[in-house]
């Protein structure tokens, strides 16, 4: 895979997040659990955005931020998410673009409108997210580009996605592409509620194609059913190569085949962003043959630390100056 046109390419939302700060009275006013994700419809989401106040515009989706760090740290990558052919989805295509990653993904039209997120920000830093999907599940196996994935060193899939169909049979589809090409498969829960939801398929996912798996300590222990953290890792490390499992203010822990390395949260860094690595043929035996094209043969520690000290300024990579679209 030395050889390889990308380092990384991602699947996922392609989402025009709108983010306002409130205060914890406005979430209980609109019933927003503090702290997570709910879906909502077109009407909701307008709802929502009339009542807060002034609101940036920054393009992404989870995937997609994470292929955008990737490209902000010079490496190359690609991504593919699903928006119509309207403003919201004009801003995403050349805001991703302008950061260097290819994104081909045809847009739709006639249907449903871009997808959008009211990212709604309490004084305590914690972000309450109402998604309106729009047209991004409807990404299916026609817009997997499999010449990108076979070109790539690391395959990186959004849970956010799983929640229709057609985007499930999509990642079952550029995983398969992933495995015969060589190219490891890297997936990030996303959400505790998105594990709920689909619990026996993210397991299934996991077991049979997934070589890094990214998840905090709700996530990991919604997925197997646990209160114990320490339980949770310890199937996670069954059932994949490797899991990064971050802890918010207690840091992370990184389980593999043979190394679990424990690494202390930073300074001002609540939860870190996922950053991409790879793994050697044997994990217990080549520590320091970890390889992501910006970070050839670092140790796992430094890795570790890297994978902290990279979230707070890549969290949110495209900000936008474009004249707002109606919402």
């Amino acid at each position: 895979m030395g050889d390889s046109q990308f380092d990384v390419v991602g699947i996922g939302n392609a989402i025009v997040d709108i983010i306002a700060r409130c205060d914890d009275d406005f979430l209980t006013t609109h019933g927003a659990e503090k702290g997570h994700m709910q879906l909502v419809d077109a009407a909701e989401i307008s709802k929502l955005y009339d009542a807060v106040g002034p609101a940036t515009e920054i393009s992404g989706g989870s995937a997609a931020n994470t292929i955008a760090g990737v490209a902000s740290f010079g490496g190359s990558a690609a991504y593919m998410g699903k928006v119509a052919d309207d403003e919201f989805g004009r801003i995403f295509t050349h805001d991703i673009r302008a950061m260097g990653v290819r994104y081909e993904t045809a847009p739709g039209s006639g249907g449903a409108p871009t997808a959008r997120s009211l990212v709604l920000v309490t004084p305590d830093g914690e972000r309450t997210m109402n998604t309106f999907l729009g047209i991004s599940p409807q990404l299916s196996e026609a817009d997997v580009d499999a010449d990108a994935i076979a070109a790539a060193q690391v395959l990186y899939l959004e849970g956010y996605l799983f929640d229709a169909p057609a985007a499930k049979a999509a990642f079952r589809h550029a995983a398969k592409i992933a495995k015969a090409a060589g190219c490891q498969v890297s997936l990030t829960l996303s959400d505790g509620f998105c594990v709920d939801r689909h619990r026996d398929d993210f397991l299934q996912l996991i077991r049979s194609d997934i070589d890094v798996l990214f998840a905090n300590e709700d996530e990991i222990t919604s997925l197997y059913q646990t209160a114990s953290f320490e339980d949770a890792a310890a199937q996670a490390k069954t059932d994949t190569r490797l899991a990064v499992l971050t802890r918010s203010a207690k840091g992370s822990v990184i389980v593999g085949d043979g190394s679990d390395i424990a690494v202390a949260a930073q300074p001002n860094v609540k939860q870190p962003a996922p950053v991409i690595c790879m793994l050697p043929a044997s994990f217990s035996a080549m520590p320091e043959g970890w390889h992501w094209k910006l970070a050839a043969a670092w140790a796992v520690s430094q890795l570790a630390k890297l994978f902290h000290i990279s979230a707070p300024g890549r969290r949110q990579i495209f900000l936008t100056s474009h004249k707002r679209p109606g919402c």
